[in-house]
């Protein structure tokens, strides 16, 4: 299952990410200003942790994709520990990657639930949000997958989220709506760097053509 469909989705996470660090080295500089010692042992502390905090990161995220991995199990108790921590998230992330990969969906799941509420940035939320959405509709959670597309997205999720209702419509049988889905992701922008989504409402013609017509 392909539950990491686009680069979009990584690039906006990554940006949300240097957004909110932008904003904490700006208060830092206002801070500085106002006792520049007292900040400098603050951010040397600050700074030790983090450091800290990334090792730990590394090392866990080194035992993604080994065989015999103990990633899942670890990844709790660094998550436990780390739960204020940006490393936080992205480990959650990394675990849920690793669940899909050893076809354990509810772990996946319950990773990404953990992200959608526990994450600051709002583009981190988001990319739970559609990974989640694409686990339920792998797990025929289709009422589900569609009420997790109606948390709140930025504008730049909107030929993704309209897609992804498409997929979910398709798997339901319902091609009307499917279509119309598809139609507002094209819309969005969603043909860009995205040659399936045009296959997609191709094959919906099709199957619209193949109909058989009831005969009175």
């Amino acid at each position: 299952m392909e539950v990491y469909s686009t680069e979009e989705e990584q690039a906006e996470a990554i940006k949300g990410f240097f957004r909110d660090n932008g904003i904490a080295l700006a208060v830092g500089v206002v801070l500085g200003l106002g006792g520049l010692y007292g900040w400098r042992a603050y951010n040397q502390h600050k700074i030790e942790t983090t450091e800290s905090t990334s090792d730990s990161y590394t090392q866990l995220i080194e035992k993604a994709g080994q065989e015999d991995s103990t990633l899942l199990a670890d990844a709790d108790e660094f998550i436990r520990v780390n739960g204020d921590s940006s490393y936080s998230v992205l480990a959650a992330f990394v675990t849920a990657k690793e669940a899909v990969e050893k076809d354990d969906l509810e772990k996946a799941a319950e990773k990404l639930t953990w992200i959608s509420v526990n994450a600051q940035n709002i583009e981190f939320k988001a990319l739970a949000f559609t990974r989640l959405a694409r686990i339920q509709l792998e797990q025929k959670q289709f009422d589900a997958a569609l009420a997790t597309l109606k948390n709140a997205f930025p504008e730049s999720f909107k030929a993704i989220i309209s897609e992804l209702k498409g997929d979910i419509f398709v798997a339901k049988n319902e091609n009307e709506q499917a279509r119309n889905a598809y139609q507002a992701a094209t819309d969005a922008g969603g043909l860009e760097n995205n040659t399936l989504l045009q296959i997609k409402l191709d094959n919906l013609a099709v199957a619209t053509l193949n109909v058989p017509v009831s005969e009175n």
